[in-house]
């Protein structure tokens, strides 16, 4: 689909053609998480529990991704870590993508697809939870990451889009969360609004264990 403003001459867009622009992006972002809402409700459920049942049996929440996706999963990471909401404790979350060495070290020895894999080895117990986010479902380095997670006893959600993509199909994940949308952007937007309520619902269902 062509950029709207492609064959403007510079200087002649019309700024209710842009204030049209802005409605209908927000639109589509509406009509996405509806969607995401609609049909993921019981999902999501299900991957807080998995979260919530990590941090009972005394584990961790790990978090990965690519690019944009890798802001996700620090995002993620954070919001355990550093709860904004008063009352909410500090819960243990490790980010994958924020160990630059680590990354380049495997990725320049061993191959990008491992850069993931092999911190699920060395930080990995068997109890913790796997949380990753990719816009198309088919980032090799997650897959990879999610089957030795499987292997070594780690419940796993991933975050994918479009039609879920590889991760969607992989036996290695135990939740695919998917908001049904081909744009990347729509993907990111419904995802953020998604890990907050899955947040929320951690703590609320590790409420009474406290």
């Amino acid at each position: 689909m062509a950029w709207p403003f492609d064959d403007a001459p510079v200087g002649t867009i019309d700024p209710a053609a842009l204030a049209r622009s802005v409605r209908r992006k927000t639109d589509d972002h509406a009509e996405a998480l509806r969607g995401f809402v609609d049909t993921q409700t019981d999902a999501l459920v299900r991957a807080a529990t998995l979260i919530a049942d990590a941090y009972r049996g005394g584990g961790q929440l790990l978090t990965m991704g690519n690019g944009g996706s890798s802001c996700d999963a620090g995002h993620l990471s954070v919001e355990f870590l550093h709860p904004v909401t008063t009352g909410r404790p500090s819960l243990p979350a490790i980010n994958l993508t924020a160990d630059i060495a680590m990354l380049t070290a495997v990725g320049n020895d061993v191959g990008f697809d491992q850069v993931f894999a092999r911190q699920i080895i060395a930080r990995g117990r068997k109890g913790d939870c796997l949380v990753g986010f990719s816009t198309s479902g088919n980032s090799a380095n997650l897959l990879a990451a999610f089957r030795v997670a499987r292997e070594r006893g780690l419940s796993t959600i991933g975050f994918a889009g479009g039609d879920g993509g590889a991760m969607a199909r992989d036996a290695a994940v135990d939740v695919c969360l998917v908001p049904a949308t081909p744009s990347i952007h729509r993907v990111q937007e419904v995802h953020l609004t998604a890990y907050h309520i899955l947040w929320d619902l951690v703590h609320t269902l590790l409420a009474g264990h406290r």
